[in-house]
């Protein structure tokens, strides 16, 4: 029996704030060979990126909602709601597809020819049948169609994991730690349709961090906070956390800047290996999620302020936002294609630029979603 009952938390802004800021950091790392996604964005000095926390994020969230919808209404009600969330992004990445591949084919077809199959979609021009049918089994992941897969990968093995951990607590872990390192050892890989078609993430290892952000995101609801950094051993783990950050760091700039590093480029190639989610990236996200939840109070002052709200109404409408800045970004790369001798015009004036309209889209959503519920009100 279940001692605890679980109440809905207050609003934790540093979450808002986060996702807001991993917004921006994804769209400006998208935009090809600018300076500003290399160099003013944390992945510069780390060796994750933002997948890896707007990933962690939604494990996180999601783990807590489940966990209350399964005690206030049932856990039919909440495998439901988990159910229509996945459907929902499901149908968004089909929608992402067929738009982004539009505007490829238009790009193709007037200033850069042979776009569509430099950014992996020559298979749709020679089996669109085939490569339709892929796209729908999520098995099909051109350049950019890569990340939305895994969100829906995770939501249907989140009910899955929970009733596991619901019966056996943190062990619920172990199924997922084992399938993560069997790919690390090569003998578990995504399927793929040939060496050069297939997934952009390898569901077998990212689907341990979703998880272990559900287990914390539970763990938040039932203790309110999600990690014991106030543990007598706590220390340890963030001395060890700051550690990893600072050869990250090191690793990094010289990764970066061309500079010898003691390491065989070999090894400095698995460091950063994205597709399989190498062990020394996992290590560094948990190692920032750590240090934030321990260290960032959950509603500072700074937060509050311009900056602070402005990437918190980004975070409030991250999946949208996400959305639109692919596109910005490919059209901003297009652009520093077009006209290099504009680069250092170009390059963070576009940034700025997008930003700003993302920012837009954010603002019209949040005064949408108030309208509605203003309505709501009134006819009830």
């Amino acid at each position: 029996m279940t001692s605890w009952v679980p109440i809905r938390p207050g609003r934790d802004l540093r979450l808002d704030v986060i996702r807001g800021w991993l917004q921006v950091s994804i769209f400006v790392s998208h935009i090809a060979n600018s300076f500003v996604g290399e160099w003013f964005i944390h992945r510069a000095y780390g060796l994750s990126d933002s997948s890896e926390q707007f990933l962690f994020l939604s494990g996180f969230m999601l783990g807590s909602v489940y966990t209350l919808k399964s005690f206030r209404d049932g856990w039919r009600v909440a495998l439901l709601d988990i159910w229509r969330r996945a459907g929902r992004l499901y149908r968004i990445h089909l929608q992402q597809n067929i738009l982004f591949v539009a505007m490829l084919a238009i790009i193709s077809a007037t200033i850069l020819p042979g776009e569509l199959a430099r950014l992996g979609w020559g298979w749709l021009l020679e089996s669109p049948l085939l490569a339709v049918t892929a796209i729908i089994g999520l098995i099909y992941q051109p350049d950019w169609m890569d990340i939305l897969p895994m969100f829906v990968w995770g939501m249907l093995l989140l009910p899955l994991f929970m009733m596991a951990e619901a019966r056996w607590g943190w062990k619920a872990l172990i199924p997922p730690a084992l399938l993560y390192g069997a790919t690390q050892i090569g003998w578990v890989r995504a399927p793929s349709l040939t060496a050069e078609i297939g997934m952009g993430f390898d569901p077998f290892a990212w689907q341990f961090i979703y998880l272990v952000a559900a287990y914390l995101g539970k763990r938040a609801l039932r203790d309110g906070v999600a990690l014991p950094y106030r543990a007598a051993w706590a220390p340890l783990v963030t001395g060890g956390a700051i550690l990893v950050l600072l050869v990250s760091a090191y690793i990094g700039v010289c990764w970066r800047l061309e500079l010898s590093w003691p390491a065989p480029a070999p090894f400095a190639a698995w460091v950063y290996d994205k597709q399989e989610l190498a062990w020394p990236r996992l290590l560094h996200a948990l190692s920032l999620a750590w240090l934030v939840a321990a260290f960032v109070p959950r509603n500072p002052g700074w937060m509050q302020g311009r900056v602070g709200s402005a990437m918190a109404l980004l975070g409030r409408h991250s999946l949208e936002v996400f959305c639109l800045g692919l596109f910005l970004s490919y059209l901003a790369s297009t652009a520093l294609h077009q006209f290099p001798g504009w680069f250092w015009l170009l390059d963070p004036a576009m940034a700025v630029a997008g930003v700003a309209v993302l920012l837009g889209l954010a603002w019209w959503l949040d005064r949408k979603k108030v309208v509605r519920v203003r309505v709501v009100a009134e006819a009830s």
